[in-house]
């Protein structure tokens, strides 16, 4: 869509409606640091699924999964790179959803910025129930739901605070989950060097990487198979972009979460699973329950089980906090842009989109809910999470290429924080990420992704008519 045919103004245009639009963006407060913004990313990136979850990519590709997730982590390294020269251009709440409606029109914007929000909300639902199952591991005869109440109020105290709160809160609670993967680690190499057995067929050591069944035990198509699961643990890391219209120093903040945050996500995954199978034949992890307690365990701890659920909890918590976190500040982003109601784009005092914050946990109790009487369709919808999370990369990238273009053309200045390898880099990026969506459609567990995903677009497609009528009565000026 050409810009002439874009009803949206451009950022740091003239004119009363340019103005409104400029002062509802920095309504926010400015209260995120360095420290908050690379937690808050490893919060929404690294869940309950590494701890509980992680078996399902081994299963599916044994240990040549280390190498999917070394090439899925360069990919997403350059979506995050793509998205943070974007950012440091334009820091705005709406992020990455108001970079595609600037470079490629309302209708690119749309889509991306509520398949992201939908996605936030899946997961932070999947979250919030599998906290309620988590405490039955001490409370087994509680009801499920004084559990998701006591967890949504939370969550929903600490996003309606100062954005600061939410920052300290964010931090300390992922640092539970970094602690706990670094003690896994170390714990577990401490096992191979002294030889410590935890499995009676296998020594512990580095070469059973490659002598059981070899480094691609179910060939090339189970490696392939493996990146629908790998992408998706990356999911989440976008979030940093989220917190561009609230850094304290953007131009310092952003770079460095961006350019550090992706390594230690892709070291965490990739020496956690190494360790893993290098104590455990691969094809045997995840009978026995999770390897963070067999590892426990077997280092002579004996609450090993109390302490993973402590973990696990925190993860979730987490989680379902960076979630609605990124959700509630990309609808507040689209409400600017009149691609979602007109409520979502007010402030609190405290300088929060307060009505996007209780959107979201209307949509937690009633995911959890549907998730209670509805299970089967609710893990049916649950598989749009892979797909809507490579849409929002593939999306992040051709908005870049865009806005590349664009400054070229027009002879603006260098950027501030260039993507490296340009362009090169980036459309084997882009390349890349269209191939997972391709190969969503190969194998049978993932199928149902393409299914939903394409019902989901159609959705918008619909609904999408809708912002028009919602942008006029926003500001009918801004329409030309």
């Amino acid at each position: 869509m050409s810009q002439e045919n874009n009803p949206s103004p451009r950022w740091g245009g003239k004119g009363a409606a340019g103005d409104v639009a400029e002062n509802a963006r920095t309504s926010l407060r400015r209260g995120l640091t360095l420290r908050h913004i690379r937690f808050i990313a490893l919060g929404s990136a690294i869940g309950t699924g590494l701890f509980l979850g992680s078996a399902d990519a081994i299963q599916f590709a044994g240990p040549s999964v280390l190498l999917a997730y070394i090439i899925g982590g360069a990919a997403v390294f350059m979506v995050m790179r793509a998205m943070g020269e974007m950012a440091l251009v334009h820091p705005v709440p709406g992020s990455f959803a108001d970079y595609a409606t600037e470079y490629l029109g309302r209708w690119a914007g749309f889509v991306t910025g509520w398949s992201f929000a939908f996605e936030m909300a899946l997961v932070a639902v999947a979250d919030v129930t599998a906290f309620s199952l988590y405490m039955k591991f001490w409370f087994p005869t509680t009801p499920s739901w004084i559990w998701i109440v006591s967890v949504v109020a939370i969550i929903m105290a600490v996003n309606l605070t100062k954005v600061k709160v939410y920052g300290e809160v964010e931090f300390w609670l992922t640092l539970v989950k970094v602690g706990a993967i670094v003690a896994m680690i170390v714990g577990g190499l401490a096992l191979i060097v002294f030889g410590i057995q935890l499995h009676q067929e296998i020594q512990p050591s580095v070469t059973n990487l490659w002598e059981q069944g070899g480094f691609f035990p179910h060939g090339f198509s189970g490696f392939l198979a493996c990146f629908t699961v790998v992408m998706f643990a990356f999911g989440g890391v976008e979030n940093i972009g989220i917190t561009a219209g609230e850094a304290e120093d953007p131009e310092k903040s952003i770079p460095g979460a961006i350019n550090t945050v992706p390594v230690r996500i892709l070291l965490f995954y990739v020496l956690t699973m190494g360790v893993i199978m290098s104590l455990y034949p691969w094809s045997s992890i995840g009978d026995g329950g999770s390897p963070f307690v067999q590892i426990f365990s077997g280092l002579g701890i004996p609450a090993a089980a109390h302490i993973l659920n402590v973990v696990v909890l925190t993860a979730a918590v987490s989680a379902i906090n960076s979630d609605i976190y990124g959700a509630g500040r990309m609808l507040y982003g689209l409400a600017q842009r009149g691609l979602a109601p007109r409520s979502f784009s007010r402030v609190s005092s405290r300088g929060t989109p307060s009505m996007t914050v209780a959107a979201m946990g209307i949509v937690l109790v009633a995911g959890v809910l549907v998730n209670h009487f509805f299970e089967n369709a609710f893990l049916y919808v649950a598989t749009l999470v892979t797909f809507a999370t490579v849409l929002v990369w593939v999306m992040i990238l051709v908005t870049h290429l865009t806005m590349r273009r664009r400054r070229s053309r027009e002879g603006s200045g260098p950027s501030p924080f260039p993507t490296p390898w340009w362009p090169a880099a980036s459309w084997l990026a882009l390349a890349f990420m269209i191939g997972v969506v391709v190969l969503l459609g190969f194998f049978e567990d993932t199928r149902m992704s393409l299914m939903i995903g394409a019902v989901w677009v159609i959705l918008l497609a619909l609904a999408y008519p809708l912002t028009r009528r919602t942008r006029e009565a926003v500001d009918p000026t801004e329409i030309r």
